[in-house]
């Protein structure tokens, strides 16, 4: 017997609009949470179209799925993954069978390069490949193991069911954010910084993952079940804090020669989802490690992409660049129940252009109203610029801050979001 899928019976409805406006094959994502004993699919996404595409659509482009789950993925809380990917086609669901089993694999690859928290033992590594036949609107559902380069499909059940997004338990905690990381001499300036902050982050999100998790000021046993997530149609958020102690540093690890360091401060807020009649306390803590991980690597990542980072000219310009990263706003998958989705939003963007993404990425007809812009502040950014004297005054004050790292930090404060200060030494 293999997987079990309980699916959203709006998933159906949207399954069957898109089977009555084909025109060529159709691909799109699965969306939901896995758990070990079954998988709960709460939302499925049509890929873009893809505009540049040399056939006009009429094949399935799998880089260009991969890039829309790379993108859907990010948009996800705690709790919420791409589960797989379902096709719509008139081909037959066996010659359908290679291109579904490259599609999941190369989604999946892309998706995990950009984790950077640990893989649990416990964790389900099998994902969902879905075909419907537009015409017979028959399904047919089938597994295959990522992790194993070898895997066969293998044959799973999937059932629409209603109210499959009303029973979740939410929980939610704020935690403040501060890294310093050094970036190396004569530098090739994007491609490097992104490796020292990759690099970095790795091992802060370890510090994370060691972290103490207080659900409702208390430590719990992780087997513990959480009081909320039993009433449907109810939001019932619990609330948590992440103690985390600092690792133990040494001159030896601190100082070396570099050209500049980046800062990464504010506060954050996290939320992880659980589909359970008896969630764990141990469930509810790993998927709100692995969102705050997430959602603060996704912010950084996205700063890097921003052209405005990647400008050659600016280092020679000034030595402080400071920019603000975007906040973290949260769109209800339905107004009836406690799920939601998010996007990140810049200082110049208004929510109009994230309804648009939320249509164009997720298929998600949103209205301004619906969106929660209220958890996170946009940051506050005091400008500063870094010059000569400034830095021999930070030598003499400090002499662990000198020419090696964190010469002349800029100054920064952000209320309830990310801001980042790219700090150069000059002539480097």
């Amino acid at each position: 017997m293999g997987r079990s899928y309980i699916v959203e019976d709006d998933v159906e409805g949207y399954l069957s609009r898109l089977c009555s406006q084909l025109a060529g094959p159709v691909t799109g994502l699965l969306i939901g949470q896995s758990m070990v004993q079954r998988d709960f699919v709460v939302m499925a996404t049509r890929t873009p179209q893809n505009n540049e595409s040399s056939d006009g659509g009429k094949s399935v482009d799998k880089e260009w799925v991969s890039e829309h789950a790379r993108q859907v993925s990010r948009m996800l809380p705690g709790g919420l993954s791409v589960l797989g990917v379902f096709l719509i086609s008139e081909s037959d669901a066996k010659e359908t069978l290679t291109t579904l089993r490259q599609l999941v694999f190369s989604v999946e690859n892309l998706i995990s390069s950009e984790r950077l928290w640990t893989p649990a033992d416990d964790d389900v590594t099998d994902c969902v490949t879905l075909h419907v036949n537009p015409k017979t609107r028959k399904t047919v559902c089938r597994t295959f193991d990522v992790k194993d380069p070898k895997s066969m499909a293998k044959p799973a059940d999937w059932k629409y069911q209603s109210g499959v997004c009303s029973s979740w338990a939410t929980v939610s905690c704020c935690l403040s954010v501060d890294l310093m990381v050094p970036l190396p001499e004569n530098m090739a300036f994007t491609r490097n910084m992104g490796d020292c902050l990759k690099g970095e982050l790795k091992v802060w999100a370890q510090q994370i993952e060691r972290g103490v998790c207080l659900i409702e000021g208390r430590k719990l046993p992780e087997d513990s079940e959480l009081k909320a997530g039993q009433k449907k149609n109810v939001r019932q958020t619990i609330s948590a804090q992440l103690l985390i102690t600092p690792d133990v540093q040494t001159a030896a690890d601190v100082v070396q020669r570099c050209g500049g360091c980046v800062s990464v401060s504010g506060a954050i807020h996290s939320r992880a989802f659980l589909h359970s009649n008896k969630p764990k306390a141990k469930l509810a803590e790993k998927l709100l490690k692995r969102d705050i991980v997430s959602t603060v690597a996704t912010r950084v990542q996205m700063l890097l992409e921003e052209p405005q980072t990647q400008n050659e000219e600016n280092k020679g310009r000034k030595q402080t660049e400071q920019f603000c990263l975007p906040r973290r706003v949260f769109c209800p998958v339905k107004s009836t129940g406690p799920l939601s989705v998010c996007d990140y939003q810049f200082s110049d963007e208004g929510l109009s252009e994230m309804t648009d993404r939320f249509k164009e990425m997720l298929d998600m007809d949103a209205a301004e109203e619906d969106l929660d812009a209220t958890q996170e502040m946009i940051a506050e950014v005091i400008e500063s610029e870094v010059t000569e004297e400034s830095a021999e005054e930070n030598e003499m004050l400090d002499p662990w801050r000198n020419n090696y790292i964190g010469v002349a930090m800029a100054t920064a404060v952000a209320l309830l979001a990310l801001a980042a200060s790219i700090v150069y030494l000059s002539d480097v």
